[in-house]
C-alpha cells in the first residue's frame, strides 16, 4: 500500500490493488492482513462508516475481492479514549439521580463522530453530571439514543449503569414512545399511514442512509398522521416504532416528501409552489423536525413518564407564515 499525496498529515490514505493470490478473500480479512495494528472491530467500523472503498464504491465486510480491484482506505486519526466534559448550557426538562432528559436545540450533535469532536450534547451532559463517565461507551457517556444534528427536541440520557440497562432494554423492546412534528415538501394525500421499509447505509454515500433492497438493511417502521396541508408542504406527526439512523427523513423522502430544510435527502424538489421565504427556511438551522413527546418507564422506579416539548420558534414561525397565506 502507498500513502496518497493528498492525504492530510493526520489522516492515513492507503491504496493497493488485489493480487491474483488474494482473489476471493473477504474484504475484512484482506484488510486485517494489511493493517495488523487495527482490531477487527476497528476494521469493521471503518468499512461501515464508508472509509473503505473498492474500485471507488462502498463495499460490505463480506465482499469477496476480485483480481485487480483497487482497495482504498482512509484512516482518520484515532479519537481520544475518554470524552472531555464541556460546560455548555443545557435545557433540562427532567433530572433525578438516574436519568437526565434534555430539550436539544438544532445544530447540536448528540455525541462525537466523524467531523465533529466538540460542542456535543454528550460532552455538555458529562460536565453537568460527571458521574455519567463510564455509563455506556467512553465517547458516548449516558447516550442511549440520539437525535440528528439538525433535529431538535427531547432526548433521554442515563446517569447510572442501572438506568442505562433499563432504557436500552425499553428501546430494544419498542416500549418507548417517540412522537415527532415535522414539515414535509409536497401534499401528502393520505390522512395517516405506516411506512414499513428497511433502512441501511447508502451504497454510494458515506453520509446518507437509504431504503434498502429486499433482504438488506434493518426493518424500520414509521407511523404518520397529517395535521395540516398547505400549498406545497404538509405538516404532520410521526411516531417511531423503530429507531434507525435518519429514519423519518429517509422514509418521507422515499415517498417523494423530504423534510423542509433537508439538504441530504431533499433531492430535486419542485419548490415552485412552496411559498416560504428563503430566510425562514434558513432560520431552521437544520431540518423541520422536532422530537415533541417522549414516553418511557423510569428505569429504576418503573413510573411511566410523559414529557412534552413545545414546537420551537424555528418551525412555528414557518407554520404561522403559512397559516397567514391565502389558500
Amino acid at each position: 500500500m502507498t500513502e496518497g499525496p493528498d492525504a492530510a498529515p493526520s489522516t492515513r490514505h492507503l491504496t493497493e490493488p488485489v493480487a491474483s493470490s488474494e482473489a476471493g478473500t473477504r474484504l475484512d480479512v484482506w484488510l486485517g492482513i494489511r493493517l495488523p495494528d487495527l482490531s477487527r472491530t476497528r476494521i469493521k467500523g471503518l468499512i461501515e462508516a464508508g472509509h473503505v472503498l473498492v474500485d471507488g464504491r462502498r463495499a460490505k465486510a463480506a465482499h469477496r475481492l476480485k483480481l485487480s480491484e483497487r482497495v482504498e482506505v482512509r484512516l482518520p486519526p484515532p479519537l481520544p479514549e475518554e470524552l472531555a466534559p464541556e460546560p455548555i448550557p443545557l435545557a433540562i426538562v427532567l433530572e433525578d439521580d438516574h436519568v437526565l432528559v434534555v430539550d436539544k436545540p438544532s445544530g447540536m450533535v448528540t455525541h462525537p463522530g466523524a467531523g465533529r469532536s466538540s460542542g456535543t450534547l454528550a460532552a455538555a451532559a458529562l460536565a453537568h453530571a460527571p458521574t455519567m463517565a463510564g455509563v455506556g461507551g467512553p465517547r458516548r457517556p449516558g447516550i442511549v439514543h440520539r437525535l440528528d444534528k439538525g433535529t431538535s427536541g427531547l432526548i433521554v440520557l442515563a446517569k447510572t449503569a442501572a438506568a442505562y440497562d433499563g432504557l436500552t432494554a425499553q428501546l430494544a423492546s419498542r416500549s418507548v414512545t417517540r412522537r415527532y412534528l415535522c414539515i414535509a415538501h409536497g401534499t401528502i394525500k393520505a390522512s395517516s399511514g405506516v411506512i414499513d421499509k428497511p433502512i441501511g447505509r447508502d451504497e454510494h454515500s458515506r453520509v446518507r442512509m437509504a431504503v434498502a433492497r429486499a433482504g438488506r438493511g434493518k426493518r424500520a417502521v414509521t407511523r404518520f398522521r397529517v395535521l395540516e396541508r398547505f400549498k406545497g408542504v404538509t405538516y404532520l406527526e410521526c411516531r417511531l416504532e423503530t429507531g434507525r439512523t435518519h429514519q423519518i427523513r429517509v422514509h418521507l423522502a422515499s415517498m417523494g416528501h423530504p423534510l423542509l430544510g433537508d439538504q441530504t435527502y431533499g433531492g430535486r424538489i419542485d419548490r415552485e409552489f412552496v411559498r416560504i421565504p428563503p430566510d425562514l427556511v434558513a432560520s431552521l438551522d437544520g431540518v423541520a423536525l422536532h422530537a415533541t413527546e417522549l414516553v418511557f418507564a423510569h428505569p429504576v422506579t418503573g413510573e411511566r413518564l410523559t414529557l412534552v416539548s413545545p414546537l420551537p420558534h424555528r418551525i412555528e414561525g414557518i407554520l404561522s407564515h403559512l397559516r397567514r397565506m391565502p389558500g
